[in-house]
């Protein structure tokens, strides 16, 4: 039986499901830096977003084209050294063109490392993204060419934020900079995947052989998978350097970073949009809501030191535990709470 609330009479406007809560989330977004303090801006906002940008990034390889990555890290690293280079040796490239060539960069790298899916898959692919890793690690450490020689091997705007002739050095400047940025690329990833290029990555996930019999280039969407993939973690590096940070190493872009982003696209939900954002608050929040709960019940009790030990504790706990409650991420979460 057809739903009445879904027949609409001839030239009717036709309405998307989500369209209030879009319209809804962009005022928020907008209203958000001008209801907020300057610490909710600088300490959560701006990381919640930055790396909700990142999970996306991993969650098109990933959760949509099935190839693990360990070199999420890697690729931030790649855009984030790539915007200092193109700042400082063009001083009149605008900021969002720096953007863009930075992740062209990145992209471009997540090819070149990405090359070898073609022919491996699984640990061994995972073998090879780490290998990513330390390799980018040691290149960018190794010559002062990239840092400009700076004696403390970091990486700062030599003119800081600026698009347009107006400064983006404030909260709300770096606020609305970020979240421009997310907004557009969020809206392009929710595009492609919707396409016949997330159709494809969708194919070759869930079984590659079986895609390439009914005619999907297997190898030419493997390589898009990561060269997309990478071009956003470049972008997201950038931001997280230049945005977040001020300034940045090549510590800032760790291992532990690739990790970081790992897990949050599985705690989201893998193959999802949704999932990088939900992943991305879970990792970003959680450790602050432990860290103001020990200090309002144990502070001056308990030693520093032991309360963030314990921090952890609780926080890794309560990862195993959502996985193995939940193993398919919070997004499924939500859409088995909404029926």
């Amino acid at each position: 039986m057809s739903n009445p609330e879904l027949i609409l009479a001839p030239g009717a406007a036709r309405v998307p499901p989500h369209g209030p809560l879009l319209v809804l989330a962009a005022g928020a977004a907008i209203a958000a830096p001008f209801l907020l303090s300057e610490y909710w801006i600088d300490a959560i906002i701006l990381p919640f977003l930055i790396l909700s940008l990142a999970g996306l990034g991993l969650n098109l390889l990933t959760g949509y084209a099935g190839q693990i990555s360990l070199g999420a890290g890697a690729f931030m690293m790649v855009g984030a050294y790539a915007t200092f280079a193109f700042q400082l040796r063009l001083p009149g490239l605008p900021l969002p063109l720096a953007l863009l060539a930075a992740g062209a960069i990145a992209g471009a790298a997540g090819l070149v490392f990405g090359a070898p899916s073609s022919r491996i898959r699984g640990f061994y692919l995972i073998v090879s993204t780490l290998a990513a890793q330390f390799f980018l690690e040691w290149l960018f450490l190794k010559f002062p060419w990239f840092y400009n020689g700076n004696s403390s091997a970091t990486i700062q705007l030599p003119a800081g934020l600026h698009v347009g002739g107006y400064s983006l050095e404030t909260p709300h400047g770096r606020y609305f900079l970020v979240l421009a940025t997310v907004a557009a690329l969020s809206w392009a990833a929710l595009n492609l995947v919707r396409g016949q290029t997330g159709r494809n990555w969708q194919a070759v996930r869930d079984m590659d052989t079986a895609a390439a019999v009914i005619g999907v280039p297997v190898r030419r969407a493997k390589l898009q998978a990561f060269a997309i993939s990478s071009a956003i973690l470049g972008i997201a590096g950038a931001l997280w350097a230049f945005a977040y940070l001020g300034s940045a190493s090549v510590q800032s872009f760790g291992l532990m970073r690739s990790y970081q982003i790992l897990f949050i696209i599985i705690i989201g939900g893998l193959g999802t949009i949704r999932g990088a954002y939900l992943g991305a608050a879970f990792v970003s929040i959680l450790p602050l809501a432990l860290d103001w709960a020990f200090q309002f019940a144990f502070r001056g009790h308990v030693d520093a030191g032991l309360l963030q030990n314990l921090q952890k504790v609780i926080y890794g706990t309560l990862i195993i535990w959502f996985l193995i409650r939940e193993p398919e991420g919070l997004a499924r979460l939500l859409r088995r709470a909404r029926r």
